[in-house]
Protein backbone atom coordinates (compact mmCIF):
# COMPACT_ATOMS: atom_id res chain seq x y z
CA UNK A 1 0.00 0.00 0.00
CA UNK A 2 1.30 3.45 -0.94
CA UNK A 3 2.46 5.79 1.79
CA UNK A 4 0.66 9.15 2.20
CA UNK A 5 3.04 12.05 1.45
CA UNK A 6 0.61 14.98 1.67
CA UNK A 7 -2.57 15.32 3.73
CA UNK A 8 -4.81 18.38 3.43
CA UNK A 9 -7.43 18.81 6.16
CA UNK A 10 -10.25 21.39 6.22
CA UNK A 11 -8.28 23.85 4.08
CA UNK A 12 -9.87 27.28 3.70
CA UNK A 13 -8.56 30.28 1.77
CA UNK A 14 -10.71 33.41 1.90
CA UNK A 15 -9.92 36.79 0.33
CA UNK A 16 -11.38 39.97 1.88
CA UNK A 17 -13.65 42.19 -0.23
CA UNK A 18 -12.95 45.86 0.50
CA UNK A 19 -15.56 48.60 -0.01
CA UNK A 20 -15.92 52.33 0.55
CA UNK A 21 -13.46 55.16 1.09
CA UNK A 22 -11.97 53.52 4.17
CA UNK A 23 -11.70 50.11 2.47
CA UNK A 24 -13.65 48.27 5.13
CA UNK A 25 -14.04 44.53 4.75
CA UNK A 26 -17.55 43.92 3.44
CA UNK A 27 -17.23 40.17 2.98
CA UNK A 28 -14.95 37.38 1.85
CA UNK A 29 -14.41 35.45 -1.38
CA UNK A 30 -14.58 31.76 -0.41
CA UNK A 31 -11.94 30.66 -2.94
CA UNK A 32 -11.19 27.38 -1.12
CA UNK A 33 -13.97 26.37 1.22
CA UNK A 34 -13.13 23.56 3.66
CA UNK A 35 -11.58 20.81 1.55
CA UNK A 36 -9.68 17.67 2.57
CA UNK A 37 -7.75 15.05 0.59
CA UNK A 38 -4.62 12.87 0.62
CA UNK A 39 -1.88 12.37 -1.95
CA UNK A 40 0.19 9.16 -1.96
CA UNK A 41 3.91 9.04 -2.68
CA UNK A 42 4.92 8.86 -6.37
CA UNK A 43 1.33 9.24 -7.55
CA UNK A 44 -0.45 11.99 -9.48
CA UNK A 45 -3.50 13.54 -7.84
CA UNK A 46 -5.54 15.75 -10.19
CA UNK A 47 -7.69 18.73 -9.25
CA UNK A 48 -10.27 19.45 -11.96
CA UNK A 49 -13.11 21.89 -12.49
CA UNK A 50 -14.08 24.96 -14.48
CA UNK A 51 -12.25 28.28 -14.25
CA UNK A 52 -12.71 30.01 -10.89
CA UNK A 53 -13.50 26.85 -8.90
CA UNK A 54 -10.43 27.23 -6.66
CA UNK A 55 -8.01 24.69 -8.19
CA UNK A 56 -5.00 26.99 -8.54
CA UNK A 57 -5.67 28.69 -5.20
CA UNK A 58 -5.63 25.25 -3.57
CA UNK A 59 -2.22 24.45 -5.07
CA UNK A 60 -0.75 27.79 -4.06
CA UNK A 61 -2.24 27.53 -0.56
CA UNK A 62 -0.62 24.14 -0.03
CA UNK A 63 2.77 25.66 -0.96
CA UNK A 64 1.99 28.82 1.06
CA UNK A 65 2.51 31.06 -1.94
CA UNK A 66 -0.93 32.20 -0.82
CA UNK A 67 -1.41 32.00 2.95
CA UNK A 68 -4.48 29.87 3.82
CA UNK A 69 -7.13 31.16 6.22
CA UNK A 70 -7.45 27.88 8.14
CA UNK A 71 -6.74 24.15 8.00
CA UNK A 72 -3.80 21.76 8.10
CA UNK A 73 -1.35 20.76 5.37
CA UNK A 74 0.78 17.83 6.54
CA UNK A 75 3.78 17.10 4.31
CA UNK A 76 6.01 14.20 5.32
CA UNK A 77 4.43 14.23 8.80
CA UNK A 78 4.99 17.97 9.35
CA UNK A 79 2.31 20.70 9.29
CA UNK A 80 3.79 23.23 6.86
CA UNK A 81 1.26 25.91 7.87
CA UNK A 82 2.94 26.11 11.28
CA UNK A 83 6.44 26.64 9.91
CA UNK A 84 8.14 30.02 10.29
CA UNK A 85 9.12 32.01 7.20
CA UNK A 86 12.71 30.77 7.36
CA UNK A 87 11.64 27.15 7.95
CA UNK A 88 9.26 27.35 5.01
CA UNK A 89 11.99 28.79 2.79
CA UNK A 90 14.16 25.75 3.53
CA UNK A 91 11.22 23.41 2.93
CA UNK A 92 10.60 24.83 -0.57
CA UNK A 93 13.38 22.73 -2.09
CA UNK A 94 11.12 19.72 -1.40
CA UNK A 95 7.87 21.39 -2.57
CA UNK A 96 7.91 23.07 -5.97
CA UNK A 97 5.51 24.65 -8.46
CA UNK A 98 5.37 24.48 -12.26
CA UNK A 99 3.56 27.59 -13.45
CA UNK A 100 0.93 27.64 -16.18
CA UNK A 101 2.54 30.33 -18.31
CA UNK A 102 6.24 29.86 -19.17
CA UNK A 103 6.26 33.31 -20.81
CA UNK A 104 5.74 35.11 -17.48
CA UNK A 105 7.40 32.70 -15.04
CA UNK A 106 10.94 33.05 -16.44
CA UNK A 107 13.06 36.17 -15.94
CA UNK A 108 13.73 37.55 -19.47
CA UNK A 109 17.02 39.14 -18.34
CA UNK A 110 18.60 35.84 -17.28
CA UNK A 111 20.07 33.13 -19.48
CA UNK A 112 18.69 29.62 -19.12
CA UNK A 113 21.86 28.57 -17.30
CA UNK A 114 21.45 31.38 -14.73
CA UNK A 115 17.76 30.53 -14.32
CA UNK A 116 18.59 26.91 -13.55
CA UNK A 117 21.46 27.81 -11.21
CA UNK A 118 19.31 30.12 -9.10
CA UNK A 119 17.37 27.43 -7.12
CA UNK A 120 20.62 25.59 -6.40
CA UNK A 121 22.32 28.74 -5.11
CA UNK A 122 19.26 29.46 -2.93
CA UNK A 123 19.06 26.05 -1.26
CA UNK A 124 22.55 24.52 -1.48
CA UNK A 125 26.18 25.53 -1.13
CA UNK A 126 27.85 24.35 -4.32
CA UNK A 127 31.05 25.13 -6.16
CA UNK A 128 30.70 26.30 -9.77
CA UNK A 129 31.74 22.88 -11.05
CA UNK A 130 28.92 21.20 -9.11
CA UNK A 131 26.44 23.82 -10.33
CA UNK A 132 27.47 23.15 -13.92
CA UNK A 133 27.11 19.39 -13.46
CA UNK A 134 23.57 19.75 -12.05
CA UNK A 135 22.51 22.21 -14.76
CA UNK A 136 23.83 19.94 -17.53
CA UNK A 137 22.12 16.94 -15.89
CA UNK A 138 18.68 18.56 -15.71
CA UNK A 139 18.98 20.12 -19.16
CA UNK A 140 19.63 16.67 -20.61
CA UNK A 141 16.65 15.27 -18.66
CA UNK A 142 14.20 17.78 -20.14
CA UNK A 143 15.65 17.87 -23.67
CA UNK A 144 17.59 21.16 -23.67
CA UNK A 145 21.06 20.98 -25.26
CA UNK A 146 24.20 22.50 -23.68
CA UNK A 147 24.63 25.06 -26.44
CA UNK A 148 21.13 26.41 -25.69
CA UNK A 149 21.92 27.20 -22.05
CA UNK A 150 23.44 30.61 -22.83
CA UNK A 151 20.29 31.74 -24.63
CA UNK A 152 17.48 33.85 -23.14
CA UNK A 153 13.85 32.68 -22.67
CA UNK A 154 12.50 34.75 -25.59
CA UNK A 155 14.72 32.76 -27.96
CA UNK A 156 12.76 29.56 -27.29
CA UNK A 157 9.36 28.27 -28.40
CA UNK A 158 6.49 27.86 -25.92
CA UNK A 159 7.13 24.13 -25.52
CA UNK A 160 10.85 24.64 -24.93
CA UNK A 161 10.10 27.37 -22.39
CA UNK A 162 7.85 25.00 -20.48
CA UNK A 163 10.66 22.42 -20.48
CA UNK A 164 12.90 25.07 -18.90
CA UNK A 165 10.18 25.84 -16.30
CA UNK A 166 9.93 22.13 -15.46
CA UNK A 167 13.72 21.87 -15.19
CA UNK A 168 13.80 24.87 -12.85
CA UNK A 169 11.15 23.28 -10.61
CA UNK A 170 12.84 19.89 -10.29
CA UNK A 171 16.55 20.79 -10.30
CA UNK A 172 16.48 20.92 -6.48
CA UNK A 173 15.20 17.30 -6.57
CA UNK A 174 11.90 17.91 -4.73
CA UNK A 175 9.63 15.16 -3.46
CA UNK A 176 6.43 16.98 -4.37
CA UNK A 177 5.45 19.21 -7.32
CA UNK A 178 2.27 21.20 -7.99
CA UNK A 179 1.79 21.41 -11.76
CA UNK A 180 -0.66 24.28 -12.35
CA UNK A 181 -2.17 23.78 -15.82
CA UNK A 182 1.32 23.13 -17.26
CA UNK A 183 0.12 22.32 -20.79
CA UNK A 184 -2.94 24.55 -21.23
CA UNK A 185 -0.93 27.36 -22.91
CA UNK A 186 0.66 24.95 -25.44
CA UNK A 187 -0.36 23.59 -28.83
CA UNK A 188 -2.03 20.18 -28.74
CA UNK A 189 0.92 18.60 -30.57
CA UNK A 190 3.31 19.88 -27.86
CA UNK A 191 1.02 19.02 -24.96
CA UNK A 192 1.57 15.26 -25.36
CA UNK A 193 5.36 15.75 -25.37
CA UNK A 194 5.26 17.71 -22.11
CA UNK A 195 2.87 15.23 -20.48
CA UNK A 196 5.12 12.31 -21.43
CA UNK A 197 8.10 14.25 -20.06
CA UNK A 198 6.32 14.75 -16.73
CA UNK A 199 5.48 11.03 -16.55
CA UNK A 200 9.07 10.06 -17.38
CA UNK A 201 10.49 12.45 -14.76
CA UNK A 202 8.07 11.10 -12.18
CA UNK A 203 9.34 7.56 -12.73
CA UNK A 204 13.02 8.52 -12.81
CA UNK A 205 13.01 10.94 -9.84
CA UNK A 206 10.18 9.35 -7.79
CA UNK A 207 8.11 12.55 -7.85
CA UNK A 208 4.64 13.11 -6.44
CA UNK A 209 2.35 15.47 -8.37
CA UNK A 210 -0.74 17.52 -7.81
CA UNK A 211 -1.85 18.13 -11.39
CA UNK A 212 -4.28 21.04 -11.87
CA UNK A 213 -6.27 21.13 -15.09
CA UNK A 214 -9.66 21.76 -16.70
CA UNK A 215 -8.86 19.35 -19.57
CA UNK A 216 -10.37 16.00 -18.61
CA UNK A 217 -8.65 14.06 -21.41
CA UNK A 218 -5.27 15.24 -20.12
CA UNK A 219 -6.25 14.35 -16.54
CA UNK A 220 -7.29 10.83 -17.52
CA UNK A 221 -3.96 10.30 -19.26
CA UNK A 222 -1.69 11.39 -16.41
CA UNK A 223 -3.45 10.97 -13.04
CA UNK A 224 -4.01 8.13 -10.58
CA UNK A 225 -6.70 9.90 -8.54
CA UNK A 226 -9.03 12.85 -9.18
CA UNK A 227 -10.87 15.43 -7.09
CA UNK A 228 -13.60 17.45 -8.81
CA UNK A 229 -14.01 20.99 -7.46
CA UNK A 230 -16.99 23.33 -7.69
CA UNK A 231 -17.17 26.77 -6.06
CA UNK A 232 -14.23 26.10 -3.76
CA UNK A 233 -15.46 22.68 -2.59
CA UNK A 234 -14.64 19.10 -3.55
CA UNK A 235 -17.83 17.45 -4.81
CA UNK A 236 -16.40 14.09 -5.88
CA UNK A 237 -13.11 12.22 -5.54
CA UNK A 238 -11.75 8.79 -6.31
CA UNK A 239 -9.49 6.72 -8.55
CA UNK A 240 -9.29 8.20 -12.05
CA UNK A 241 -10.87 5.33 -13.99
CA UNK A 242 -13.64 4.97 -11.40
CA UNK A 243 -14.53 8.67 -11.70
CA UNK A 244 -14.53 8.58 -15.50
CA UNK A 245 -16.44 5.32 -15.82
CA UNK A 246 -18.88 5.83 -12.95
CA UNK A 247 -19.40 9.54 -12.14
CA UNK A 248 -21.86 9.96 -9.26
CA UNK A 249 -22.18 13.71 -8.70
CA UNK A 250 -24.41 15.65 -11.17
CA UNK A 251 -21.63 18.22 -11.69
CA UNK A 252 -19.06 15.53 -12.58
CA UNK A 253 -21.59 13.94 -14.94
CA UNK A 254 -22.10 17.31 -16.66
CA UNK A 255 -18.33 17.87 -17.01
CA UNK A 256 -17.74 14.43 -18.51
CA UNK A 257 -20.69 14.79 -20.89
CA UNK A 258 -18.86 17.76 -22.47
CA UNK A 259 -15.72 15.74 -23.29
CA UNK A 260 -15.64 15.03 -27.06
CA UNK A 261 -15.99 11.38 -27.96
CA UNK A 262 -13.18 9.66 -29.87
CA UNK A 263 -15.83 7.90 -31.96
CA UNK A 264 -17.77 10.44 -34.09
CA UNK A 265 -20.65 7.97 -34.41
CA UNK A 266 -21.00 7.69 -30.64
CA UNK A 267 -22.91 10.83 -29.71
CA UNK A 268 -23.17 11.64 -26.02
CA UNK A 269 -26.20 12.99 -24.23
CA UNK A 270 -24.86 16.41 -23.28
CA UNK A 271 -25.91 17.59 -19.80
CA UNK A 272 -26.38 21.36 -19.74
CA UNK A 273 -26.33 23.03 -16.33
CA UNK A 274 -28.84 25.88 -16.24
CA UNK A 275 -28.12 29.29 -14.73
CA UNK A 276 -24.83 30.72 -13.50
CA UNK A 277 -22.26 29.73 -10.88
CA UNK A 278 -23.23 31.31 -7.51
CA UNK A 279 -21.09 34.11 -6.12
CA UNK A 280 -18.10 32.88 -4.06
CA UNK A 281 -18.61 35.96 -1.85
CA UNK A 282 -22.01 34.66 -0.75
CA UNK A 283 -22.04 30.90 -1.42
CA UNK A 284 -25.25 28.92 -0.80
CA UNK A 285 -25.80 27.42 2.65
CA UNK A 286 -26.66 24.06 1.16
CA UNK A 287 -25.36 22.43 -2.02
CA UNK A 288 -23.51 24.91 -4.23
CA UNK A 289 -25.06 23.28 -7.33
CA UNK A 290 -28.66 23.47 -6.03
CA UNK A 291 -29.92 26.22 -8.36
CA UNK A 292 -28.43 24.54 -11.46
CA UNK A 293 -29.14 20.86 -10.79
CA UNK A 294 -32.06 19.00 -12.38
CA UNK A 295 -32.03 16.51 -9.49
CA UNK A 296 -32.26 19.17 -6.74
CA UNK A 297 -34.40 18.47 -3.67
CA UNK A 298 -35.49 20.66 -0.75
CA UNK A 299 -32.74 19.27 1.47
CA UNK A 300 -30.14 20.41 -1.08
CA UNK A 301 -31.06 24.05 -0.49
CA UNK A 302 -30.91 23.79 3.29
CA UNK A 303 -28.07 21.38 4.10
CA UNK A 304 -24.56 21.24 2.68
CA UNK A 305 -23.79 17.68 1.54
CA UNK A 306 -20.63 16.01 2.82
CA UNK A 307 -18.45 13.49 1.00
CA UNK A 308 -19.89 9.98 1.41
CA UNK A 309 -18.19 6.69 0.62
CA UNK A 310 -19.48 5.06 -2.56
CA UNK A 311 -17.08 2.12 -2.37
CA UNK A 312 -13.68 1.46 -3.92
CA UNK A 313 -12.16 4.75 -2.59
CA UNK A 314 -14.91 6.70 -4.37
CA UNK A 315 -16.61 9.61 -2.55
CA UNK A 316 -19.33 12.03 -3.64
CA UNK A 317 -20.98 14.96 -1.85
CA UNK A 318 -24.61 14.65 -2.94
CA UNK A 319 -27.94 14.14 -1.14
CA UNK A 320 -29.04 11.71 -3.86
CA UNK A 321 -27.02 9.01 -2.11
Amino acid sequence: MSKVLLEVENLKTYFPVKEGVFKKTAGYVHAVDDISFRVNEQETFALVGESGCGKSTTGRSILRIIEPTAGRVTFGGQDVLKLSGEEMRKKRKDMQLIFQNPYSSLNPRMTVKKLLEEPLKTHFKMAQGELDDQVFWIADKVGISKDQLERYPHQFSGGQRQRISIARAIISKPKFVVADEPVSALDVSIQSQILNLLIELQKDLKLTYIFISHDLNVVRHISNSVAVMYLGRIVETGLTEEIFENPMHPYTQALLSAVPSKDPLNKKNRIILKGDVPSPVNPPEGCALYARCSNAMDVCKEKRPVLKNMGDMHQAACHLY
